[in-house]
């Protein structure tokens, strides 16, 4: 990341598209909104459940990255304990 901040004032990931891993197996992709003593809050989030019967992560995340986000909810909050890890979109390499 270049350090350059899109939003002053907002967090550096403010805008971004992430891809959100969940400590309880999901992967919620969606726009980065803010974190506060809620937790991270995301916009227009697509959700990957690891199931029986659905795509795996990898083939969710490829699609997304050809299609974009197929939004499921419009706001999710996850609390930061829960959250294994932020990475943006766009840093995503699937082979």
């Amino acid at each position: 990341m270049s350090g350059l901040v899109f939003h002053p004032g907002h967090h550096a990931l403010h805008g971004m598209t992430v891809v959100l891993e969940v400590s309880d197996g999901r992967t919620c992709v969606g726009r980065f909104d803010t974190e506060d003593e809620a937790g991270v809050h995301l916009l227009d989030v697509g959700i990957h459940r690891a199931e029986a019967g659905t795509a795996s992560r990898d083939d969710y995340l490829r699609q997304t990255l050809k299609f974009g986000v197929r939004r499921d909810v419009p706001h999710l909050v996850i609390p930061r304990a829960s959250v294994a890890r932020i990475t943006r979109l766009s840093e995503y390499r699937l082979d």
